[in-house]
């Protein structure tokens, strides 16, 4: 059996485009962090790419960005293709079959404090008696 779990953060924005044939794919690596840390104390992580094919593909491009975690399922794919100078190079891949999202994606709205929950997605207006939301960098006040 070939499955890969995978939680990661993008390292840059996935990039999507489309095959001479018409299929759309996506590519993009994630940074995987290590349970352990090292001699220095510092976590280190596994950068690896990832790739994802048809409608996948078109909504990961347009709902990720640089930095973002994802959780994605796949299955490990290892492939060998002749360099310009005519070495045998591999390449080492995760074909993603499904992905979830982790956090929402960042934008203007969000970073606005004074924002009314009024203005709040469709999504959102269920936690609305749960509180204001509150900034990243702002003291909880426990």
């Amino acid at each position: 059996m070939n499955k890969i779990i995978l939680l990661g953060r993008f390292t840059r924005d996935p990039e999507v485009r489309y095959t001479s044939t018409g299929k759309v794919v996506c590519q993009g690596t994630i940074a995987v962090d290590r349970p352990f840390v090292n001699q220095d104390g510092q976590h280190e992580a596994d950068f690896i790419p990832i790739v994802i094919w048809g409608k996948q593909a078109e909504v990961c491009g347009n709902s990720f960005a640089k930095g973002q975690r994802i959780l994605i399922e796949g299955r490990l794919h290892i492939r060998s293709y002749d360099a310009k100078d005519g070495s045998k190079r591999y390449a080492t891949e995760v074909i993603v079959s499904n992905f979830n999202f982790i956090e929402k994606k960042i934008s203007n709205t969000d970073t606005n404090t004074n924002a009314s929950a009024s203005t709040a997605s469709q999504d959102d207006r269920g936690m609305e008696a749960f509180g204001a939301t509150v900034p990243f960098d702002e003291e909880l006040p426990f």
